[in-house]
């Protein structure tokens, strides 16, 4: 049972690792500007890329057709537009292959009776929510298709969290089917671990908002922003209905994801402070510090990519990052869970059913 349990959790961490890997490529393709090349949805037929010059041209002339090239790109050649396509050729085959890399073990695994019931549900709900993220990948997409040079920061932000949900959700599980003792932590720290895991979701949503308005390239000053530590009020909030600012007002949007940083900052160091202080289990200190140590990192990398104006390099070192981040909240979160009691007993079931 031991040793199947092993090779059930190695393969939610290889589909994580492959999540971490769309996610960084995703970064790469929309720092690069890539996202648009592509403006069909072909989730069958779109495996295989252009292996002519003609299919070449083919595509360079649907890409012709939208805005992002007729007010960006015009005159782009042939050559440039194949380095384009080839970002978001690569990230959305890599995408399906995530799919087909959980789908058919988990469909073998379940077969052989390998997934322990209390795990089937969510394993599936994971499957779904990787076919939404697909949908969500196209609907993203079509935002910039007609109207618009790029597409919703709106859109592009769910997706992205989106990502990271997925990713977060595969760590847990295989931390969960790592046999070990339940961590002697209070309920409030429990809470408090919830919550850190919570704020950095939040954070990377507020991060993609951030990409998605080009937010990063204005206001290149720290600790500063806008020749103050605090905007004015009127142009934090000018835009109507207020809410509105929060997601489509470049200021706002880079203002609060400043604030979130020094909150999380903050909070990090505090909970890592209190679980040594009440001498709870060595691995939850480490693992807290370790948390605090990575945002206090990633802090100082998001400083240098704005001041520098998000340079390539370290804009996707800040992602990287990021979801790095996300990694260690997770752990540290899983790790302080009540623990679920699982049967240490061989399975019964040892054929198909």
């Amino acid at each position: 049972m031991e040793k199947r349990r092993r090779i059930v959790r190695a393969w939610l961490l290889a589909v994580a690792a492959l999540v971490f890997a769309v996610v960084l490529v995703g970064g790469a393709t929309r720092l690069t500007g890539s996202g648009l090349s592509i403006v069909e949805w072909r989730p069958v037929t779109g495996v295989l890329p252009p292996l002519s010059e003609n299919e070449w041209r083919t595509e360079f002339e649907k890409y012709r057709t939208i805005p992002q090239y007729q007010q960006i790109n015009r005159g782009m050649s042939l050559g440039e537009f194949k380095t384009i396509y080839w970002w978001e050729w690569t990230h959305r085959l890599l995408g399906r292959f995530i799919g087909v890399a959980f789908l058919l073990p988990f469909l073998w695994f379940l077969w052989w009776g390998w997934i322990e019931p209390h795990w089937r549900a969510r394993l599936w709900g994971i499957f779904a929510l990787g076919a939404l993220q697909g949908a969500v990948g196209w609907w993203m997409v079509a935002s910039g298709l007609a109207g618009r040079v790029s597409v919703s920061q709106y859109r592009l932000a769910f997706h992205l969290t989106l990502a990271c949900v997925i990713y977060a959700a595969l760590i847990w599980m295989g931390q969960e089917m790592r046999p070990r003792a339940a961590a002697v932590a209070s309920r409030r720290m429990r809470a408090s671990a919830l919550a850190l895991l919570a704020l950095v979701l939040l954070q990377i949503y507020i991060g993609a908002l951030v990409a998605g308005l080009d937010a990063g390239l204005v206001y290149n000053t720290w600790p500063e922003i806008d020749g103050a530590l605090v905007p004015a009020a009127e142009r934090l909030w000018f835009l109507s209905p207020a809410w509105r600012n929060l997601f489509e007002n470049a200021l706002t949007v880079q203002f609060s994801h400043r604030m979130m940083a020094y909150l999380l900052w903050a909070l990090s160091c505090l909970h890592a402070v209190h679980l040594a202080r009440g001498r709870q289990e060595d691995s939850a200190i480490t693992t807290a510090g370790l948390l605090a140590l990575a945002i206090t990192v990633q802090a100082f990398v998001g400083i240098a990519t704005l001041l520098m104006q998000a340079p390539l390099v370290l804009a996707l070192a800040h992602q990287a990052l990021a979801v790095g981040v996300l990694t260690l909240a997770v752990l540290h979160a899983q790790r302080l869970a009540p623990q679920r009691r699982v049967a240490s007993a061989a399975h019964p079931a040892l054929s198909p059913t």
